[in-house]
């Protein structure tokens, strides 16, 4: 049956570690006092909470440091050794903002770990201090909360829906502003994303229409990594389901994501491809949103991309626009593109050959008898045949009642597509499919031969048996009224 398929993919860093690539450049003075003495885990607790001020913030930024090492940072020592408390305390500290950067800093490391570890940093009260955090008049500490709050965030459906009911995004989007660095722009940018991400629950409907004109906005970035990130958010949303589908197309973005298509980064194509191919998978309304915005014209270049890995999403995204209405699957053909997925049906890597043969089984459920006609023409079977003997009995399935649907359209020219099958080779392929495991495979393999395949079927007619030329693909005699160019089911 024709199925509109969901991608799974993550192409995202839910958790980042602050790791300064030039370590002293930032660092504040307290640090020339201390040279030299490297604190280990339990001497930092100890003298984090010492009353002598700058005591303190050297055992701070020294715990810091620890958790900002290249290896492995001892989180769990640190946690074990009762600091976490001690840290969140130092959040309070308005007198001392350099305090609270160093331990929102450190606490944001010890959040970067694994699920465990971020649960520590929320059982230990963090959250509604990392958010008054977000209005402090220091930059600095402003964008360690945010950073802080994206690690914690991103461990998962949970810990996004706390944060925000504690009130997130009004603060956070209040960022999105030209006044600010770009650098702690990325970083909304990313907190924003793992906003939208997990949809086991997705995030509220309330979070989502407040964070849909923010994306709008975003969308038009210069910077290469907000872009990315933005059209990332919006892919995540996309996958949400057919009403989160809607509310992205009701925010008027969807004209602004398509262009996106034809970028000159592969990295901003990669996400409008998944973006736009979430947003097809929904209805035949919601899926003509985006051939309105002359979407195909894209796919010419995408299904000759370099990277295959474009070539498998172009061609999956096709092969749910053929599981729309004919009108639909008529646009594909205007377009030019059928041909194309032909031949990344015949050579393509496997995942896009599989991608095609979903395209081409949707085309024949969704087409018209003149549709699909166009499709045998356009040598379709002796490609769509080889894929028969792979082991993927998904593929095999998809083939078969592909072949199942052509057959029934063809009427009275069966006879002529049997031939094609059986001359390349696909009749062979058929019956040993009758010994297949898989019940609906044998079961379909042995009605196709039953049907059509069986004795009286085959018509004898030798002007109508195709000569395969060299390139195998078909030459029908020209002497007889069956030219390629017209089949006439």
């Amino acid at each position: 049956s024709m199925m509109h398929r969901n991608n799974k993919r993550d192409e995202h860093l839910l958790k980042k570690r602050n790791v300064p690539q030039e370590e002293s450049l930032e660092d504040s003075d307290v640090d020339s006092d201390f040279k030299g003495v490297s604190m280990d885990v339990w001497a930092c607790a100890q003298n984090a909470t010492s009353d002598n001020a700058v005591i303190q913030l050297s055992a701070v930024q020294a715990a810091r440091k620890l958790l900002s090492s290249d290896r492995n940072p001892p989180i769990d020592d640190l946690i074990k050794s009762g600091i976490l408390p001690i840290l969140v305390k130092c959040l309070e500290r308005d007198d001392n903002p350099s305090l609270q950067f160093e331990a929102a800093w450190a606490l944001t490391n010890i959040a970067s770990g694994t699920s465990a570890q971020t649960q520590a940093v929320v059982k230990s009260n963090a959250v509604p201090l990392f958010l008054r955090l977000l209005h402090s008049p220091h930059q600095n500490v402003c964008e360690q909360a945010v950073w802080a709050l994206g690690n914690i965030i991103g461990d998962g459906p949970q810990c996004r829906d706390y944060v925000i009911s504690l009130g997130v995004v009004k603060p956070l989007l209040s960022f999105i502003n030209p006044s600010f660095p770009i650098t702690f722009l990325r970083n909304v940018t990313w907190v924003i994303v793992n906003l939208c991400r997990n949809k086991d629950p997705p995030p509220p409907m309330e979070t989502v229409q407040e964070i849909l004109p923010a994306l709008c906005v975003l969308i038009y970035h210069t910077d290469i990594n907000i872009l990315v990130d933005t059209v990332w958010a919006l892919s995540y949303l996309t996958d949400g389901g057919n009403e989160q589908i809607q509310m992205v197309i009701d925010s008027g973005v969807v004209p602004f994501l398509v262009p996106l298509l034809s970028h000159q980064e592969v990295k901003v194509q990669t996400a409008a491809l998944r973006a736009v191919g979430n947003i097809v998978t929904g209805t035949d309304e919601q899926t003509q949103v985006v051939l309105n915005c002359d979407v195909l014209s894209h796919f010419p270049n995408l299904l000759r991309h370099p990277k295959e890995k474009i070539n498998k999403e172009a061609v999956w995204f096709l092969s749910n626009i053929t599981a729309g209405n004919q009108q639909q699957v008529q646009a594909v053909i205007d377009a030019g593109l059928i041909p194309m997925i032909v031949l990344q049906l015949a050579k393509g890597d496997f995942g896009t050959q599989k991608e095609a043969a979903w395209a081409i089984s949707n085309l024949t459920i969704s087409g018209r008898k003149d549709q699909v006609e166009f499709l045998v023409e356009q040598n379709v079977i002796p490609p769509f045949c080889n894929l028969l003997s792979v082991k993927d009995s998904q593929v095999v399935q998809v083939v078969l009642d592909g072949l199942k649907n052509i057959l029934i359209m063809a009427g009275d020219e069966a006879s002529t597509i049997a031939e094609i099958i059986e001359e390349c080779g696909g009749l062979e392929k058929i019956e040993n499919l009758q010994q297949h495991e898989n019940e609906d495979i044998y079961k379909l393999a042995f009605e196709i031969i039953d049907q059509y395949f069986s004795g009286d079927d085959i018509d004898e007619d030798p002007s109508l048996i195709p000569e395969t030329t060299q390139g195998g693909t078909f030459n029908f005699d020209p002497a007889s009224n069956m030219q390629t160019k017209e089949f006439n089911f």
